[in-house]
């Protein structure tokens, strides 16, 4: 091999491994900020009940929520879709942002107790006639589809 083919393979040797140390202090940073942001959301947590009227998965834009929120929503991420709630809590009709978790479990024309923080659903306690956890669909391998 050549000197200057291996002056590229060094140079490239040390060019990846400070970016993997960036992306180990990067992501160890942004860890910290989730914590924090937690801690914040279980501070202000309270249970409410209330009845569900609609659940959908939609564009931050068309889900009818406070332009606060779409101000503060990074703009790469305002053009996804999240699960939002409609839900009759006391006589108010409110939009509210739902967790991933707790939006699949989460029962359309039935009173629940949730917890809520803010206009963000973040988790679930008690359903008034049970609660029906779907289950899971085991999917079907590559070889399995071709058998049939």
């Amino acid at each position: 091999m050549s000197t200057p083919m291996i002056i590229m393979l060094i140079v490239l040797v040390v060019l990846i491994g400070g970016v993997c140390v960036a992306l180990y202090f990067f992501g160890k940073k942004a860890q910290k900020k989730q914590a924090e942001q937690q801690q914040q959301m279980d501070a202000v947590a309270q249970t409410v009940s209330m009845l569900i009227i609609d659940k959908k998965k939609m564009k931050l834009k068309d889900a009818g929520l406070p332009a606060v929120v779409l101000e503060n929503t990074p703009k790469y991420l305002r053009r996804s879709k999240v699960p939002v709630v409609k839900a009759k809590v006391g006589p108010k009709v409110m939009t509210l942002m739902c967790d991933a978790k707790v939006f699949e479990v989460l029962p359309v024309k039935k009173e629940a107790k949730v917890v809520v923080s803010g206009i963000y659903i973040t988790g679930i306690k008690s359903v008034r006639g049970g609660l029906d956890i779907p289950e899971k669909k085991k999917k079907k391998g590559f070889f399995s589809k071709k058998e049939k």
